[in-house]
């Protein structure tokens, strides 16, 4: 009789970098991050925290670095850290596994898409809210911080990601090719210095939460960003 085959964890197993796999152009940031005094004390909270009995999120969490390679990177969205409910955080910012239930800022992504482009939201349940489909296709869905506790978002905010994360973001704007920039919200705005170079475009409203995406100053519904972005890489044979 065949044993059932096991599903995929949904939380992180280890503390151990060598389990998450990342594509060859972000292996040596990676693994300087890892070897430095802030990666090895981050290594040791997340260890601390799994031998402490915590359910910790998403089980890959630089899933965004292993499907989006940096010389392919064309837009990148800024999150600020995954979802923090059980199922949901698939270690790319905004996306969720295929037959969630799509939280309320990704469901205004897809509403600002439809009214931008006059493209309807995906099916569900399959793909859903999931968009590994735009990271295969060179769209860097990065949170800033890579890991959270199970109902307490912020939880590993300030514990050593941003330095990575900020690296990343920096590494992307040395890149040849020209790049969009997404930043939605005060935190991502607030990674506008890293982007460094004319080449590259850069695109800031509200964040679409439903509790910012219809307020002033640029409100998220309606800013038109997906249009604008889809222009530029026209423009640059994207």
């Amino acid at each position: 009789m065949k044993s059932a085959a096991l599903s995929p964890p949904d939380q992180l197993q280890t503390a151990d970098p060598r389990d998450w796999p990342v594509a060859p152009g972000w292996q040596t940031l990676v693994e300087q991050f890892f070897q430095s005094p802030s990666g090895v004390q981050l290594l040791a909270f997340l260890r601390e925290r799994l031998a402490a009995g915590a359910s910790i999120f998403p089980p890959q969490p630089l899933r965004a670095l292993e499907l989006t390679p940096p010389e392919k990177v064309r837009v990148v969205i800024l999150g600020q850290d995954p979802y923090h409910g059980r199922g949901q955080a698939q270690g790319l910012a905004f996306s969720v596994a295929p037959g969630v239930p799509i939280p309320p800022s990704l469901r205004n992504i897809f509403k600002e898409i439809e009214r931008d482009l006059g493209t309807p939201p995906p099916a569900f349940p399959v793909p859903g809210g999931s968009l590994v489909h735009w990271a295969e296709q060179g769209a860097l869905l990065l949170n800033t911080v890579l890991t959270v506790e199970e109902g307490q978002p912020g939880s590993h905010a300030k514990r050593g990601w941003e330095l990575l994360t900020d690296a990343l973001i920096a590494h992307v704007a040395t890149q040849p090719q020209p790049v969009v920039f997404l930043l939605w919200g005060a935190h991502a705005q607030s990674k506008r210095a890293l982007v460094d170079g004319p080449r590259h475009l850069v695109l800031s409203a509200n964040h679409p939460s439903p509790l910012s995406a219809l307020r002033p100053p640029v409100p998220f519904i309606g800013c038109g960003h997906f249009g604008q972005a889809r222009a530029f890489r026209r423009l640059h044979g994207g």
